[in-house]
C-alpha cells in the first residue's frame, strides 16, 4: 500500500512539474512554489476520497447493472468516476473549480439523435 501511495505521489509531482513549467511566467517563484505544493497537498488528501467514491461507484454500477440494466450501471460509474481527480495549481489559485461528481453521459436515445 505504501508503494502505490508513493507512486502516485510521484506521478502527481511530475504533473505538477510540467504543469509549473507550463505557468504564467509573470508568478513569482514563491508563489508558483506555493501554488505547487499546495496542489501536491490539495492532490494527497483529495485523491483517497475520490478513488473510494469511484470504488463505491463501481461496486453500486454492478448492482445497478443486475436491477436496472445497462444504461443505469453507466450512468451510475460514469457520475462516479468521472470529474476531477487531482487538484491543479489553477484549482488552488481559484481559476477552475473542483468537480467530485462527474457529469452522467446522454441516454442513448438522445445520442442518436
Amino acid at each position: 500500500m505504501k508503494r502505490i501511495v508513493a507512486m502516485l505521489l510521484g506521478v502527481l509531482l511530475v504533473f505538477q512539474g510540467v504543469a509549473w513549467a507550463e505557468s504564467n511566467s509573470q508568478e513569482s517563484t514563491g508563489a508558483k512554489i506555493g501554488y505547487g505544493v499546495g496542489s501536491v497537498v490539495g492532490s494527497a488528501v483529495y485523491f483517497p476520497f475520490k478513488a473510494s467514491f469511484c470504488i463505491l461507484g463501481g461496486i453500486g454500477s454492478g448492482f445497478a447493472l443486475l436491477f436496472a440494466g445497462p444504461n443505469t450501471a453507466d450512468r451510475v460509474v460514469s457520475t462516479t468516476c468521472r470529474g476531477t481527480w487531482a487538484i491543479t495549481p489553477d484549482v488552488v489559485k481559484g481559476n477552475e473549480s473542483v468537480h467530485f461528481v462527474g457529469d452522467a453521459p446522454a441516454p442513448a436515445s438522445q445520442a442518436r439523435q
